[in-house]
């Protein structure tokens, strides 16, 4: 597993982790909560930061290419 994967997957599950021990005492540590969220957030945002675009490069990735329509084929 690459290092920057194994980073993401700790922030995420670590900021979860966090996020829901806040939430879960009678008295809430409003603090707590938002670290954990933030580290939720950081780890979300640098895994899609990786993931490329469904619509970048979409005329290049298509296996159906036009041709240009003759004359005669016209009628």
């Amino acid at each position: 597993m690459n290092i920057s994967r194994l980073i993401n997957l700790i922030f995420i599950i670590g900021g979860g982790v966090i996020a829901v021990y806040a939430q879960a005492g009678g008295n809430q540590n409003t603090y707590l909560l938002i670290a954990g969220i933030v580290c939720l957030m950081l780890g979300i945002y640098r895994t899609s930061r990786n993931i490329p675009s469904k619509f970048e490069n979409q005329e290049e990735d298509s296996f159906v290419k036009s041709e240009p329509i003759e004359d005669d084929e016209k009628r």
